[in-house]
């Protein structure tokens, strides 16, 4: 293990991220919320511990191997949670404790949505913008946006692509280079929020508003600056567009890059995937309205479209945002749209969950048993997109989806131990994992009155689910350690 590598990176990356403080200081001045001094205080203290890591070791090289990049990245996220938390302990308002101020910022990077915080119209702009900005720096992921920049300090960073980027098909590229690569998922992803904001702000959001919630809405974070979250505009058109870009969003990002490439929609309706996608949205959509209307939820039936469609995609691509108190709903509902975000959104896409990709292939895998059972002798493969594949990927997909039953199964019970009720226990793990954010019963609404032990334990759990069980729980491993 390269020690003095990881070190160097870990500090350069640590001092990159301080620059993150400094448009919620434009914003602050902007705005004269007061709040500017948390902001100025936390950069010079993660300027300083970047320094502090980086500068003893800045003329040492050190080749990088894939174990250190995995732990870079867990590292790197942990330490970037605790630094973002700075500005939300020092700030005046609101007024939270350090486990209230990790939970925040980490909700924020992971881009999970689930908040601490009540009273959201009240808050300075500045530290409103700032939750918005921490969503959309972890939507694409912090060190993928820096493997760009590490060729420029002798290491290569596709160690750290492969550790960091959603999905199965880790060793793909979109070009041959990781620099042109990361490049590439950048441009998409800034074009995409530019369009969004200029969208919302058409639709009749305010420009504060539109590029917060364009953050939030590319990023699949579910972070709003309303207590009511898009339910506060009560405008259809301002929910058409979020739908739209949720959809967007939680697509395979090489095929917005190919798409972009080749000007067509092929891509999209040639992947598989893709087309599974649509129809697990479609699927939850019709499900949701159909039975909001049915059991007289909504005696409108524009009104249960609208609503029911729009929490169907917020769930099934686990943003989070809400037009209405979805947990109220009746019957199996609010179950049903825990459980779709188990799904997510597909691989290589800001979304989270287990990826729509992993749960197509596990139907697959459980097909070809059946099969079986009446052609023992029968040698099928299974297959994506018509090309059949090796069997090692299969076993790491049930490998990931065995640990993340586990690890779902111990957390939630650990939460239940806490003292919170098996409802809220069972929904806000499968909310914070899956990085949905709004779950059912006390963390309905939000997190506050939870205590803290549950909210260090959904911390992990929204760490676990953003770096895709394996990349974290490696970590964890004695052969991971070994020489």
């Amino acid at each position: 293990m390269q020690k003095i590598a990881i070190l160097r990176i870990l500090g350069f990356l640590l001092m990159l991220s301080s620059f993150t403080m400094v448009p919620p200081v434009l914003v602050s001045l902007v705005y004269n919320d007061g709040a500017m001094m948390a902001f100025v205080t936390a950069f010079f203290l993660t300027v300083l511990l970047g320094s502090i890591l980086w500068f003893p070791v800045r003329n040492l090289k050190a080749d990088m191997r894939l174990r250190d990049g995995f732990l870079i990245v867990v590292m790197f996220w942990l330490v970037t949670g605790m630094a973002g938390a700075l500005p939300l302990i020092l700030s005046e308002a609101p007024v939270l404790s350090v486990t209230d101020s990790v939970f925040e910022a980490m909700s924020g990077l992971t881009t999970t949505g689930a908040t601490v915080i009540v009273g959201l119209d009240e808050l300075p702009k500045s530290i409103l913008y700032y939750r918005q900005q921490l969503q959309w720096i972890g939507g694409i992921g912090i060190v993928v946006l820096a493997v760009a920049v590490l060729p420029m300090l002798g290491i290569g960073g596709m160690q750290l692509y492969r550790a960091e980027t959603p999905g199965p098909m880790k060793d793909s590229k979109l070009t041959p280079r990781i620099t042109e690569t990361a490049k590439a998922l950048w441009y998409i992803y800034l074009g995409l929020t530019v369009v969004c904001a200029g969208a919302y702000w058409a639709a009749g959001m305010d420009l504060f508003d539109a590029i917060g919630h364009s953050f939030a809405t590319v990023a699949i974070g579910g972070f709003s600056t309303h207590d009511q979250s898009l339910g506060y505009f009560d405008s259809n058109l301002v929910n058409a567009v979020a739908m739209v870009f949720m959809i967007l969003a939680a697509v395979n990002f090489s095929l917005h890059f190919l798409a972009w490439r080749s000007f067509t929609v092929k891509p999209y309706f040639y992947d598989e995937e893709f087309r599974a996608y649509m129809k697990v949205l479609a699927f939850t959509a019709i499900l949701t309205v159909g039975f909001l209307y049915y059991q007289g939820t909504y005696t409108n039936l524009s009104d249960a479209l609208h609503h029911g469609l729009f929490q169907a995609i917020s769930a099934g691509t686990t943003t989070g945002f809400t037009t209405a108190e979805f947990q109220a709903w009746p019957g199996f509902l609010p179950a049903l749209l825990i459980l779709v975000s188990f799904v997510g959104g597909c691989a290589g896409s800001t979304g989270g969950g287990m990826k729509v990709i992993r749960m197509l292939l596990l139907v697959k895998q459980g097909v070809r048993e059946v099969v079986r059972l009446v052609h023992p002798s029968a040698q099928i493969p299974v297959k994506m997109g018509n090309k059949p594949l090796e069997e090692r990927v299969m076993q790491s997909v049930w490998g990931f989806f065995s640990l993340y039953v586990a690890s779902y199964i111990v957390m939630s019970l650990l939460l239940a131990g806490s003292g919170l009720d098996l409802i809220t226990a069972f929904s806000a793990v499968a909310a914070c994992m899956n990085n949905l954010g709004p779950g059912l019963g006390e963390v309905g609404a939000n997190y506050a009155s939870i205590n803290d032990f549950a909210k260090w334990v959904l911390c992990f759990a929204m760490l676990l689910g953003r770096l895709e069980i394996f990349t974290l729980l490696v970590l964890l491993s004695t052969t991971f350690w070994r020489k």
